[in-house]
């Protein structure tokens, strides 16, 4: 794990932040670095991170790199032997070179550097008919390695046949509020939203996004309903949280994340959908580095895998004492208001999205400056402001 964190560490150093699309060519150049050699043979291990890492001041520029090359088919898609020149200051060309035989493509960020770090959760609007986990083996009060929790609404299941077992956890609702779930999926009375009051009122949305799933381990079926029982028995793998009564289940995803990521900037529609931090994985409102986020924008908002966007803590409104001294009104407010200034707009991290539903999207915190909090909002890689 240490050592996943170095080499992570290593490859976002100057932080995971990217360049618009529109960037020029000759803008591209303008980044290089001034030691950069004429030449650079790709060799086999490198990414199109790590090489544009070498050459520009802004690696997250590196898409710059490939498309100034009209020769090169998949801008994507190059191999160890392709030759990069970077001889002319508005100009960076490359060339394919003599390659190995079954040469595999650079990639960007491959899954096994973010893998360790990632979260298994799911996006659904609806569980109630999904199999649900009705009992255990010996009376136990919760389902546990070698012993069979009892499925029900998993009738037609094959022995062999894998499932995971997923718990509702949260309901998203737009950019305002999350509220936490019982094990029927139901809000737990006298559960409060306890973030709501920091967001501005004029942003503040109602729509439903979805509910949280989190997987808490896999099973595999033993056997199907029998003539005394209508119920399925499941065993569960050992590397997986205990399942309890209202846990549901669905088919497993044998491949849940892409194999590599090729970080990019967020597209209009994504800068337009007014996207915040809705949760934060296994904390409560606050995480930071290597931490895992829920925001509220999906592929319907124009998001996908790989996208980066900055987060930030929404400036608040505070009234100034100095020539209002003597005002009732609270000192700091998330809503403007008579004699209230607004304060700046901070800074706090970058993340990476790695896995989208239609409204709700995952993303993986790669470095920051400050904890990121549920509520912050999300603006283009690099925004200033």
């Amino acid at each position: 794990m240490a050592g996943t964190l170095q080499r992570l560490s290593r490859s976002f150093r100057t932080g995971c932040a990217v360049a618009l699309l529109t960037v020029t060519t000759f803008a591209a150049a303008q980044q290089m670095r001034g030691d950069h050699p004429e030449t650079y043979v790709v060799v086999r291990g490198d990414t199109l991170w790590g090489i544009a890492g070498r050459f520009l001041d802004k690696p997250w520029l590196w898409p710059e790199i490939w498309q100034a090359n009209p020769q090169i088919a998949n801008p994507h898609l190059i191999y160890p032997g392709d030759v990069i020149s970077l001889a002319y200051l508005n100009r960076v060309t490359m060339r394919p070179g003599p390659r190995p035989v079954e040469a595999s493509p650079i990639g960007a960020i491959p899954l096994s550097d973010v893998e360790p770090f990632l979260k298994n959760r799911r996006i659904v609007f609806d569980f109630d008919t999904l199999p649900h986990v009705l009992g255990y083996e010996d009376g136990r009060l919760r389902g546990s390695v070698d012993r069979n929790v009892y499925v029900k609404g998993l009738d037609n299941a094959r022995p062999g046949e894998r499932y995971a077992v997923l718990r509702a956890a949260t309901e998203f609702y737009g950019a305002r509020r999350s509220r936490d779930l019982d094990l029927r999926g139901k809000r737990i009375p006298g559960e409060s939203n306890l973030w709501s009051h920091t967001q501005p009122k004029s942003r503040q949305q109602d729509a439903f996004l979805g509910y949280e799933m989190v997987q808490m381990g896999v099973g595999t079926v033993v056997h199907g309903p029998t003539a005394q029982s209508d119920t399925t028995a499941l065993a569960l793998d050992n590397n997986g949280y205990e399942a309890r009564a209202g846990d549901r289940l669905v088919p497993v995803n044998p491949q849940p994340y892409d194999l590599q990521f090729f970080p990019h900037p967020p597209s209009a529609d994504a800068l337009s959908s007014d996207a915040r931090v809705i949760g934060v994985a296994d904390m409560l409102v606050t995480g930071g580095p290597r931490d895992v986020i829920a925001i509220s924008a999906g592929h319907q908002n124009g998001v996908d895998n790989g996208t980066v966007f900055s987060i930030w803590r929404t400036g608040s409104h505070v009234v100034d004492r100095v020539n209002h001294p003597n005002t009732s009104r609270i000192t700091e407010s998330p809503n403007a208001g008579t004699r209230r200034d607004r304060l700046p707009d901070e800074y706090a991290a970058h993340a990476m999205v790695f896995l989208t539903f239609d409204f709700v999207s995952y993303a993986l915190v790669m470095e920051g400056e400050k904890p990121t909090q549920v509520g912050y909002t999300l603006k283009h890689p690099d925004a200033e402001q």
